[in-house]
């Protein structure tokens, strides 16, 4: 028994060294390779977060980025909006037949043509250029019914381009039929369009020819606008379709060559006498050299 006794004495004695060896490994926060973990109590949370993973940023950002500066990495571009298409002007179709007119007093018609092997004759001394040039741009710049059609203004391309196929810009020019200077008036048409218009432009002076002749476009625009286009007074080329008489501009420019009676009749349809001047001028508007001067 005694024997027996100092057996379990010793083994009493080795079980507590190895409690204390292990209570000491504890306090030191390191456990056994194999140790179980604790058995947790219900008023905690079974992983608690750690406070390192609390304050470091997410590991799908970079340093830089964590710290607020702009992600290096691009956002796919919005896609870039269709610009919406510009609706097109609608083109004013000239009634089948004129109304009747709302300008009683007309101009008189021109003078028939002159024998081919007629020459012009020239007077006083020509303008140059640039003097030209000045004084078609200040007739183009002016209103001429400031108060029945305020907005009938006549193009200064389509002013140039009539000039040179006119008299080729020559102020001094008078030609075998009559027509004088810049824009080639007949003095009769002159005479009338003074009375009209409350005016009294010289037509030897080259600027007070370039007067007459943009009075007689507007003239036209506002008599054959009238008739055949309700009023629309729009001088613009890209209202012109495929057939000469579609447009009030091709109207306007063969009235100026043969007359407002050869266009523009009251119950008849617009006609278009001179294609082939009426192309000429058209042509220039956006072809002549003059533009460049």
């Amino acid at each position: 028994m005694v024997r027996l006794t100092n057996r379990l004495g010793a083994a009493v004695l080795v079980g507590l060294l190895v409690s204390s060896v292990l209570a000491g490994c504890a306090g030191e926060g390191k456990s056994p390779p194999d140790q179980n973990a604790p058995v947790a109590f219900s008023d905690m949370p079974a992983n608690p977060p750690s406070e390192e993973a609390t304050v470091a940023p997410s590991p799908s950002l970079s340093a830089v980025e964590s710290m607020g500066a702009a992600p290096s990495r691009r956002a796919s571009p919005s896609p870039t909006p269709k610009p919406k298409k510009k609706p097109t002007r609608t083109a004013p179709k000239p009634l089948a037949v004129a109304k009747p007119p709302t300008e009683t007093l007309v101009p008189p018609a021109p003078p028939k043509p002159a024998p081919s092997s007629c020459k012009p004759t020239y007077r006083g001394t020509q303008a140059a250029q640039a003097e030209a040039k000045a004084a078609l741009t200040d007739a183009a710049a002016r209103s001429y019914w400031p108060v029945s059609a305020p907005d009938i203004k006549i193009p200064l391309g389509l002013l140039k381009a009539t000039a040179w196929q006119e008299s080729g810009w020559q102020s001094n020019i008078y030609a075998c039929d009559g027509g004088v200077g810049l824009m080639q008036v007949m003095p009769n048409t002159a005479t009338w369009m003074n009375q009209r218009f409350e005016q009294s432009y010289q037509i030897d002076d080259y600027r007070d020819n370039a007067f007459l002749g943009a009075t007689y476009l507007a003239w036209a625009t506002k008599y054959i606008g009238d008739m055949y286009f309700e009023s629309d007074f729009r001088l613009d080329p890209a209202l012109c379709g495929a057939e000469l008489n579609s447009c009030l501009l091709n109207a306007v420019i063969a009235a100026y060559n043969a007359g407002h009676g050869a266009v523009a009749q009251e119950g008849e349809p617009l006609a278009i006498p001179n294609p082939s001047y009426v192309r000429n001028v058209r042509a220039l508007m956006t072809e002549c050299v003059c533009l460049g001067y």
